[in-house]
Parts: structure tokens; sequence; C-alpha cells
């Protein structure tokens, strides 16, 4: 296997469990049974990738390869039974930083299936990396009668728009070294994102649109 498929197939990998625990982890106030849990990981994991490839026109990318289906299963039970051992407070910030992860592994993942087939170039990539990274999250939300995090005031969207753009500028520049700048944008995507919920950082002021008061 060449490096670059490694780093492609081990970004999916990656994200796939972060999206399943954070599933977990958001519907666990709704006291959820193990079934249901699965469920809800598994749909928020392949939930994006999904999407894109539906708009694609591509083979839905599971359909070939379950291992995604089984790994978002097994890391559903085990966020089931082990957020137990963790005191309430924490889970929801810990949902956050792997949901942090798991959108920066899949908006990387995205872009590069977008502009490996050189759909709507040069803008498709980032829309479609956009597209993978959020889908999951706003299924997940939605099912878990939660606010999706795409609709709230704090850096979201913006770090993952930032890193598919970084990523597809930058692999034109230097085409050779696709998992260096893969990586690359993966972890500067995860580290605004991170510092995003560590600082409780917003979109500006001149960004929002407030509705008229009654």
């Amino acid at each position: 296997m060449y490096v670059p498929e490694f780093y492609y197939y081990a970004l999916g990998m990656a994200g796939t469990v972060a999206f399943a625990v954070t599933a977990v982890l958001a519907v666990i106030p709704k006291d959820i049974d193990l079934f249901g849990a699965c469920v809800m990981g598994i749909v928020t994991s392949v939930g994006g990738g999904t999407i894109r490839d539906i708009l694609l026109d591509q083979p839905i990318f599971w359909g070939n390869d379950l291992n995604y289906i089984w790994v978002a299963l097994v890391s559903s039970i085990v966020a089931f039974y082990g957020n137990r051992l963790m005191e309430r407070r924490y889970v929801y910030s810990t949902m956050l930083y792997l949901d942090g992860l798991g959108v920066a592994m899949f908006v990387i993942q995205g872009a590069e299936k977008t502009r490996a087939l050189e759909f709507a170039m040069p803008a498709g990539p980032v829309l479609l990396g956009l597209t993978t990274a959020i889908g999951g999250g706003v299924i997940r939300d939605v099912l878990a009668g939660n606010t999706t995090l795409f609709m709230k005031k704090e850096l979201y969207a913006v770090p993952l728009t930032l890193g598919a753009f970084l990523y597809t500028v930058l692999l034109n520049v230097f085409p050779n070294h696709m998992s260096l700048v893969g990586i690359g944008c993966a972890v500067l995507t995860f580290l605004f994102r991170a510092a995003a919920i560590h600082w409780k950082l917003h979109v500006p002021k001149w960004m929002l649109l407030r509705g008229k008061k009654e």
C-alpha cells in the first residue's frame, strides 16, 4: 500500500472512532440504551462521507469496506460503557475535543477524495471537505435533539474551511508531499478548533446577522 493511501485510510478510521465516541457522549443525557447508542455512533460516523459520495456520484465508501462500520460499532460500545468512568461534568468537554479531532480528520479526507476526482475545482475540495466533516455531526445533533455546533456562534466551520482551503492550496505547491501536507493541515485544523473550545472563541460580530427584536 502506498503511503498516501495509508494516510488517507488512517484519517478516515481515526475520524470514525472520534465521531462514534462523540455521538454516544452526546446522547448520554438522553438515557439512551446500548442499541440506540450504537445506531447513533454508526450513523454519525458515516453520515458526512455518505453525503459526499452521493454528491460525487461515487460508490458509498463503507459499502466496499465494512471496517468503517465495525470500528464505529466497537467505538460506540466502548464509549457507552466507558463514559461511566468519567464524571458528568467532563463528558461535554471531552465530546467537544473529540468532535474537533474527528472533523479535522474528515475535512482533509473529504477534500482529498474530491481533489483526486477533480470535482468542481478549485472550490469542490473545500465544500465537500466541509460536508464530510460536519455532515455526521449535524445528523448526530438533529437525532439527539441538540442545537448543532454549526449553528452556534463559536468558531466551528471557520477552522474547517481554512483547513480544507490550506490543504488544497499547499497541494498545488507541493504535489509530491501529500501525506505531509494532509497530516499537517489536519493537525493545524484540530489545534485551531481546540483553541476555540479552550478559550471559547466566537465568530466576529461583523459576521453575525441578528434578527430584529419585537
